[in-house]
């Protein structure tokens, strides 16, 4: 029996989210694989991976807030807004005179805190059911949406000045859906001179981080959360008793019991410790949101 549980992948440069996610089944013998959020292949990085009965926590961990480290080069545009795209323009020797350390430092401010933000046209966001990227690729001109993200942190960590470019070495902490690509487009923009993402590593995702993540080569046998350790560090956590564990599989609620809850979604986890599954409040009373297979350890 393939155990079920959350596995912490760090996705090499070259490789697509499916392509780990097509390793991981092969590696596990299971067809019941799904990750938490897509990397562009061009990216590295964390990539949270649910296996068996564990994908039905991958709607929890979606969301979570998100840290990357990327290098971004003013100085061109590229028609992806990374390293992978056709050059579009690049800018003029004049344009780099007001490129100071100050005005970098400022356009970072004026992008971290809540900003609106557009995605970049070769996203993975669907238009009238169509990804957006393969809208772009088709030749079709796209533009999407702003959208209200949240960039808690955007820090420069290293500069390093060329003839024609500034490549800034940054650290990003964002809510979900918020586009790193978009960040460089949107800085050399303000800066006068065009810029694009040459690099991009995403570190974190919510309490999950790269660094206990496996390499794709060393999937076979690789250790897994259990659903209840996962899902302890996404969630507060109840502790219930076998008779509780009993109801809610049922579809019973346990009656006036809501105050014992600390959040608006709480993993309930047996004496066991096996997950239960997802509880949320109902008037006075606490009820599943998500049950999980009884077999699930």
């Amino acid at each position: 029996m393939v155990p079920s549980g959350i596995l912490l992948v760090d996705k090499p440069g070259g490789l697509t989210s499916h392509d780990v996610v097509a390793r991981t089944r092969r590696a596990f013998g299971t067809r019941k694989v799904g990750h938490a959020g897509t990397l562009d292949p061009m990216a590295t990085g964390l990539l949270v991976i649910g296996v068996e009965g564990a994908t039905r926590l991958l709607t929890y961990v979606v969301g979570a807030d998100k840290t990357y480290l990327a290098t971004i080069r003013l100085g061109t545009t590229t028609t992806t807004d990374d390293a992978e795209g056709d050059t579009l323009t690049v800018a003029e020797s004049a344009a780099w005179s007001t490129v100071t350390d100050d005005a970098i430092a400022a356009g970072v401010a004026a992008l971290t805190g809540e900003i609106s933000q557009v995605p970049s046209a070769v996203s993975a966001i669907k238009v009238d059911g169509r990804r957006a990227y393969d809208r772009v690729r088709a030749g079709e001109e796209v533009v999407l949406a702003a959208r209200e993200v949240s960039v808690s942190r955007f820090d420069v960590l290293a500069s390093r000045r060329g003839e024609d470019h500034i490549d800034l070495d940054v650290i990003v902490d964002c809510s979900s859906g918020t586009y790193i690509r978009s960040l460089a487009r949107d800085l050399g923009a303000a800066l006068g001179v065009g810029g694009h993402l040459t690099a991009l590593r995403r570190t974190r995702v919510g309490p999950f981080d790269a660094a206990d993540a496996v390499g794709v080569d060393e999937l076979e046998g690789a250790p897994t959360l259990t659903p209840a350790q996962a899902a302890s560090r996404i969630l507060p956590v109840l502790a219930v008793s076998a008779d509780e564990a009993r109801d809610l599989r049922h579809g019973k609620r346990l009656a006036g019991q809501a105050d014992r809850l600390s959040g608006a979604l709480v993993a309930a986890i047996d004496q066991d410790d096996v997950l239960v599954g997802i509880v949320e409040r109902r008037g006075a009373d606490i009820k599943s949101a998500m049950n999980m297979p009884e077999a699930v350890r």
